[in-house]
């Protein structure tokens, strides 16, 4: 505390950190990438562990036998689906009360913003079945959730075969203490959104729905179960919900406990586990998996009808069988024994989860990263910019020592005050005359017209898609995609117009630069906190934003040479990100895009991206368009600062 106290040893430090400002942010920049790289090494990566004491145990015997049941019910319920062309609601009615539920159905509606070219949907209606098989031992206070969800171009009948398998064998044994509620949803995440708000008796995505006639405890857990065939190879688990979410990690190590007890072969992000983590090729194979993860948490998007539940405090994953791994084969017996194990097991907590982590990462199924571990990889990109603040800082106000040391500051009125040395002599009037600083007057046009920017492409690629289409020959969806990157680069040309001579009143051969330096403050700062926010609640998104911006944010300046940091910010854009990003992505699964198809899926996800946050509230849309891209901008008007 002394070195920040005592003034002599504050002005050396700032001096030396104004001196070595560009070593210390290179180091910064790349200590922070090289942290995120080693977090696949020992002992960064730790052993995952049960922490709740209620489910630290597997020895709970699964009798599940019912596979030819649930073959027989998948049967039925396709032939029922093709002759209907829809959810057959009072086949599954009939089927769940023979096993002995309790039958509800709700009727639901979505008028979405624009058509959804990916499902081929506009004007959305469907039914939710629900049985409830009510707890014997206890009141309806608590209850548990497996949810199977039917989209129109999704084949899930063995996942629903399953799922009535379970409900009927469940229904024979005496030791549930929570209700169990069996979920089958129309329109994959849309019913499952609408059920959730009925159930909650909230709405906060405006969909139309019809209230639940029958209703069990509060939910502790869910699981969603996605199965193509009758026979399995492996179970994926998806954890990423909306918004970056995740469910507790006790959740997940009871899937991956129980998938070891019944040899049951397991994957994440559709990757094997690495056997060997003493050698390089264990933790190479974690990083892969550790990426895929990273972008899938970044994208916001919910990968799976858990990763709704989990807006509503209930922890939640995915299951998804597949066939990638042709010499392993399961049936959907030992599937229905893993399920059954970890029902029994959540059936035995005393209270929600909670003493596991709640953020973490992920390289391989056995081992996690603890948030403790992952934030100093975004602190370091972060430095950066708290470098480049501090730097901008002392050499816009500057340093005086007329005999002592006076610490120049600005107001709002434009006015430059002097903090002088308390121990230095003379009056601090003395220094006004020759300082200048420059009137936050001149920085309102670039900051409004930047922030006007971002909110006309929040607002207009929606509000304008009809009188697009009235006058373009184009669809709805292409309607808000090609607006949306009219008005991104329409951004291009406002250094021309946001900035304006600025007002000095003593000419000093500083002020040439005053201008853009005070706007870069600005900037930096802005993006700073933007930054800082995000990553501490969904790390993925803001370190890989930082990744990108920091540097160019870092090195943006009107001088030098303007094409190759004009070419940088641009590469590193936030719609250049995101493009970057799905060519990244496809890489790592091991499907690379051609530049064609990275274009094409780059329009899907712009849509995607725009209809996710109307129809479930992704954030992901609104926080690039209102936030990150003004900023951008910003860095933007400081390039071309005439």
């Amino acid at each position: 505390m002394g070195l920040l106290s005592d003034p002599v040893r504050r002005r050396a430090l700032a001096r030396l950190v104004l001196r070595l400002n560009a070593p210390l942010c290179v180091l910064s920049y790349v200590a922070g990438i090289a942290w995120f790289l080693a977090l696949v090494f020992p002992p960064l990566t730790q052993r995952t562990y049960m922490s709740e004491n209620a489910m630290g145990s597997t020895m709970v015997e699964e009798q599940f036998a019912g596979g030819d049941r649930a073959r027989a019910f998948a049967r039925d319920f396709a032939a029922h689906r093709k002759k209907s062309g829809a959810l057959p609601v009072a086949w599954l009615e009939r089927t769940m009360r023979s096993v002995g539920l309790e039958v509800y159905t709700q009727s639901f509606s979505r008028k979405l913003p624009f058509p959804d070219e990916t499902h081929e949907r506009y004007m959305v209606s469907g039914t939710n079945v629900y049985g409830i098989l009510r707890a014997p031992r206890a009141a309806s206070t608590e209850s548990l959730v497996l949810t199977v969800p039917c989209g129109s171009d999704s084949t899930n009948s063995q996942a629903v075969g399953l799922l009535l398998a379970l409900a009927a064998h469940f229904r024979g044994q005496i030791y549930w203490a929570k209700d169990i509620i069996f979920l089958v949803t129309e329109h994959d995440l849309l019913g499952t959104e609408a059920w959730l708000e009925a159930y909650h008796d909230v709405n906060v995505t405006g969909m139309q729905s019809s209230p639940l006639q029958g209703r069990a405890g509060a939910i502790q857990a869910a699981v969603a179960l996605e199965l193509s065939s009758d026979v399995v190879t492996s179970l994926d688990v998806a954890v990423e919900g909306l918004n970056g979410q995740l469910p507790n990690l006790d959740l997940l190590n009871l899937f991956q406990t129980f998938c070891q007890k019944g040899g049951l072969l397991c994957t994440l992000q559709g990757k094997l586990q690495p056997q060997d983590w003493t050698s390089l090729d264990g933790p190479l194979q974690g990083l892969q998996t550790l990426l895929l993860m990273v972008l899938r948490q970044a994208s916001g998007r919910p990968h799976g009808s858990h990763g709704l539940f989990l807006r509503y405090r209930v922890e939640a994953l995915t299951l998804r069988g597949i066939n990638s791994f042709r010499q392993y084969k399961y049936d959907l017996v030992a599937v229905g024994k893993a399920l059954e194990g970890m029902f029994r097991k959540l059936n035995h907590l005393l209270e929600r989860l909670h003493q596991s982590f709640f953020l973490y990462l992920l390289p391989a199924l056995s081992r996690f990263v603890s948030i403790g571990l992952y934030m100093p990889a975004a602190g370091f990109l972060l430095l950066v910019l708290g470098l480049k603040i501090s730097s901008l800082h002392e050499a816009e106000v500057g340093l005086e020592e007329p005999g002592g040391v006076g610490f120049q500051g600005l107001t709002a009125g434009g006015m430059v005050v002097v903090f002088g040395d308390p121990l230095a002599p003379g009056p601090i009037s003395k220094s006004l005359c020759a300082l200048q600083g420059v009137g936050l007057a001149s920085l309102v046009a670039p900051l409004l017209i930047s922030q006007a920017m971002g909110l006309a492409l929040y607002v207009l690629p929606v509000l304008g898609q009809h009188v697009a289409t009235q006058h373009f020959p184009v669809a709805e969806a292409e309607a808000v995609v090609l607006t949306l990157l009219a008005i991104y680069a329409a951004g291009l040309a406002l250094p021309h117009n946001t900035h304006r001579p600025l007002s000095c009143r003593v000419v000093s051969t500083q002020a040439p630069d005053r201008g853009w330096m005070a706007l870069k403050l600005v900037a930096l700062i802005y993006l700073a906190l933007q930054l800082g926010c995000i990553a501490l609640t969904n790390f993925s998104l803001g370190f890989l934003l930082a990744t990108t911006m920091v540097p160019a944010a870092a090195l943006a300046k009107p001088h030098g040479p303007r094409t190759l940091y004009a070419a940088l910010l641009v590469l590193t854009s936030p719609a250049a990100t995101l493009l970057g990003s799905l060519f990244l992505w496809r890489e790592l699964q091991e499907a690379p895009l051609s530049l064609a198809e990275g274009w094409q899926l780059f329009l899907a996800a712009l849509a995607q991206g725009v209809l996710e946050h109307h129809t479930y509230g992704a954030l992901l849309f609104p926080l690039l368009s209102l936030g990150l891209y003004p900023c951008w901008l910003l860095f933007w008007n400081v390039l071309f600062w005439k």
